[in-house]
C-alpha cells in the first residue's frame, strides 16, 4: 500500500529532528572534553606539587637565615 505525501514529509521531518539532536549532543560532548583538558586533574596536581616544592625551598632558605642569625648572635653573647 503506497504511503501518502504527508506521511513521507512527517517521516523526513522526524529524521531531520533526530539528526539535529544527535549533532547537538555530539557538539556538547566535544565542548565538555575540550573544557576538561585544560583544567585536568593531573595538571592541577602537578601545579600544586610544583607550588609546594617552591614553598619548601623558600621556607628552607628562611630557616637557614634564622639559624645563621641565631648562631652569630649566640657567639656575641658569650
Amino acid at each position: 500500500m503506497p504511503r501518502g505525501r504527508s506521511t513521507f514529509t512527517k517521516r523526513q521531518k522526524e529524521q531531520t529532528r533526530q539528526q539535529k539532536q544527535r549533532d547537538k549532543a555530539e557538539r556538547r560532548n566535544q565542548r565538555k572534553q575540550e573544557k576538561a583538558v585544560p583544567g585536568s586533574v593531573d595538571e592541577m596536581a602537578e601545579l600544586q606539587a610544583n607550588a609546594a616544592e617552591q614553598a619548601a625551598l623558600f621556607n628552607l632558605g628562611a630557616e637557614d637565615a634564622e639559624t645563621v642569625e641565631s648562631t652569630s648572635g649566640d657567639h656575641l653573647r658569650e
